[in-house]
């Protein structure tokens, strides 16, 4: 097998560094550090990964932009440094339309898991590579993105710990040199867009993956207003539908986590005012609770046996102090029959919420039944010969009639292990 992009290499080094600094429970949850790129080189089926040539010539890397006018808008990264993006101009009949890209990478619910972040890539400018490739949803080869790979796209960096919905007001006055401006962030990066010929989109995609899927579903009818009425604009939300569910020793291990990134950072105020006025403010950051007040069209990418919250919500480190769970929740293959079981309840959770959206005409879903996190930023997952499919369609294609109208797909996927086409992650691989 190739060895994996450089930025992919620097990605993995951070893992390990990170993992011996934080405590289980911030790194758990709050460091997500974009597992799901490691499915180039950790797949438990490895199929030949080689590409034509002109896809590397197609991803070639794109440079950082820092947002010109950070100081003078207040919109800092949670150390203080500049919030960027990554620009690739469009050509040809898709010179006027535009996709932005949320990356993600968890949240810090506390000074400390806060103050951790600001010294990395996830909480300053300062450490972000200064050039990144473009692959899956963000690619300019038409094989490999053959529905959007002409237009303007953007991967908006995320650096405030809290979908971009914190907000300065809450900022702690002891000196300790953390700025939570994620909302004022969202809202300089959306002007200077818009400064640069965004203003003149004929078409729009907001997407985003994990917590860069939730910052989508926040942020979704916002963008929306950008925009005038006549203009196709639509959200895409990757792994972001987090579950609000117990773990295997019953306790509210999301729940209590998000209390806690709501208070810190003031969260509350991004938040739909209906659902804050119903029920606590922290519910409202569940997709479950946001969804029911976007009047903009959704589309979810979600895998059933999404590790990441099998990892951090259903058997948290703390919630299996004797090791039961260690073996499977690293290869789904390990777990054992009554393990399975916890495993399928689990997924018939995520079926019973989004089936609340079932009558809604605009929402699209593609739910496989992967054990894998991020699926639309890689052309491996995004569309090729041998991406995971549902009724033999890709993401891509799925995505595609959607958000061009030619039908709205909910496409679920029977359980695991019916999918032979499935790109599964294995943790136990070196």
């Amino acid at each position: 097998m190739p060895s994996p992009p450089s930025s992919f290499a620097t990605i993995s080094r951070n893992r390990t560094v990170f993992s011996r600094k934080w405590t289980n429970k911030e790194y758990a949850i709050a460091f997500t550090s974009f597992s799901f790129t490691l499915i180039l080189f950790s797949l438990t089926r490895r199929p030949n990964l080689r590409e034509p040539s002109r896809v590397s010539s197609s991803n070639h890397l794109v440079p950082l932009t820092l947002l010109s006018n950070a100081t003078q808008r207040g919109a800092l990264c949670l150390d203080g440094s500049a919030p960027g993006y990554h620009f690739q101009k469009g050509f040809g009949s898709g010179y006027q339309n535009w996709l932005l890209h949320i990356e993600g990478g968890g949240w810090c619910d506390s000074v400390a898991s806060c103050y951790q972040r600001k010294m990395t890539a996830l909480g300053s400018s300062k450490h972000m590579e200064t050039e990144v490739p473009f692959s899956g949803i963000l690619s300019s080869d038409p094989s490999q993105n053959p529905y959007f790979f002409n237009w303007n796209k953007v991967r908006v960096r995320y650096c405030d710990g809290a979908s971009f919905a914190g907000h300065q007001e809450s900022e702690i006055k002891d000196g300790n040199g953390l700025f939570f401006r994620g909302q004022i962030i969202w809202e300089a990066i959306m002007d200077e867009l818009l400064s640069i010929g965004m203003s003149k989109a004929k078409q729009a995609l907001l997407s985003g993956c994990s917590a860069g899927g939730l910052a989508t579903l926040i942020h979704c009818d916002d963008f929306r207003k950008y925009f005038s009425k006549d203009i196709n604009v639509k959200c895409l939300a990757d792994a972001g539908f987090f579950l609000d569910e117990e773990d295997v020793l019953r306790n509210r291990t999301m729940r209590s986590f998000y209390h806690d990134v709501v208070q810190l950072q003031g969260v509350a105020k991004s938040l739909h005012k209906d659902c804050i006025a119903r029920i606590e403010p922290f519910k409202c950051l569940f997709p479950l609770e946001i969804v029911k007040n976007i009047k903009t069209p959704v589309f979810f990418v979600h895998p059933a046996y999404d590790f990441w919250q099998i990892q951090n919500i259903l058997v948290p480190h703390g919630s299996d102090p004797h090791g039961y769970w260690k073996s499977c929740r690293l290869n789904i293959p390990n777990y054992n029959a009554d393990q399975f079981d916890v495993l399928h309840g689990f997924r018939k959770s995520l079926l019973k919420r989004l089936d609340e959206f079932q009558q809604r005409k605009e929402i699209g879903m593609f739910i496989n039944s992967c054990f894998i996190h991020c699926q639309t930023g890689m052309g491996e997952t995004w569309h090729s010969h041998n991406s995971p499919k549902i009724n033999d369609k890709t993401i891509a294609e799925t995505v595609a009639d959607w958000y061009f109208d030619r039908k709205v797909l909910k496409l679920i996927d029977c359980p695991y292990p019916c999918n032979p086409t499935c790109r599964n992650m294995d943790f136990t691989r070196k």
